[in-house]
């Protein structure tokens, strides 16, 4: 009897991880489904016999050791592994705590590194594999109070790009995905942990906050937000290739910023962006 296909799932009790481990499961993929939310992914698994729910906190480094010696044993290595799980916190550099900051990069970086290092020997020897990575548009660009998290994803790109070489000689793909702006949980989630700045920022800070929340919601206005699905199926597509590219983008403001970061200098893409978060000629 043919082996299953095995793919790893992060991140995947919610969002664009519960719907792209539901997709994977229905081209036949046996889907390792991982998160913290036991119940969430025990409801998963009752879904599709190919889902094997796994619960863990990827913010522990205790239990990613223990699942990353897992991963290493399985006698049918994981060969499609999509790097999903994470979160973010809002707020000025100055607003968001360092202990708050090395939460951010235990998820979003530190996880994604020793998952993917857990993954890599099997893939190695069965010369093949695909690995993808979830970005973000804001990997390429932060805007303001998103410092920390964009940090995160600014490392994921650099983590993405130099794997992608290394590994390539040994049949493995290594793909980034960057999202817009998508309708999950992830906003509902970074807003109940950042709290409510303007009640304990300084009173400097406040206009610029007030500013820039006029000019977001100014560029909000009138933009479709999509769900999920259209990164689940997107990473599908890429997973299914047969020559993937090395990056995607989809989503709101994909052409509006990210395709003006991509086309402007530095010094360009400031002015456009102080424009654009309503911070251009604020005096505090």
């Amino acid at each position: 009897m043919e082996t299953k296909r095995k793919a790893l799932v992060t991140g995947a009790s919610s969002g664009i991880g519960r719907e792209t481990a539901i997709r994977l499961a229905r081209e036949g993929f046996q889907v390792i489904a991982a998160a913290r939310r036991k119940e969430r992914l025990d409801e998963l698994a009752k879904q599709n016999p190919n889902i094997i729910p796994r619960s863990v906190d990827l913010s522990d480094a205790q239990a990613r050791d223990h699942f990353s010696k897992e991963l290493l044993n399985l006698a049918d290595p994981v060969t499609v592994l999509v790097n999903n799980a994470g979160f973010s916190l809002r707020g000025a550099f100055e607003d968001v705590s360092i202990s708050g900051v090395k939460s951010l990069f235990e998820v979003n970086l530190f996880a994604l590194i020793q998952i993917t290092q857990a993954c890599l020997p099997g893939m190695r020897r069965l010369r093949k594999g695909t690995i993808v990575n979830l970005s973000s548009i804001v990997g390429k660009f932060p805007f303001p109070t998103s410092g920390s998290y964009s940090a995160t994803k600014h490392a994921v790109e650099a983590i993405s790009d130099a794997l992608r070489m290394e590994v390539r000689p040994f049949g493995i793909r290594v793909v980034a995905i960057r999202p817009g702006m998508i309708g999950t949980e992830f906003n509902e989630t970074a807003n109940r942990l950042t709290g409510d700045l303007l009640s304990r920022t300084d009173p400097d800070y406040k206009p610029v906050y007030q500013a820039y929340g006029a000019g977001m919601g100014k560029l909000f206005a009138n933009v479709s937000i999509p769900g999920p699905e259209l990164i689940a199926e997107l990473i599908v597509e890429v997973v299914l290739s047969e020559s993937p590219k090395t990056v995607y983008a989809a989503g709101p403001f994909v052409k509006e910023l990210l395709g003006e970061r991509l086309r402007l200098d530095d010094e360009g893409f400031y002015e456009f962006m102080m424009e654009k978060t309503g911070l251009k000629g604020l005096k505090v």
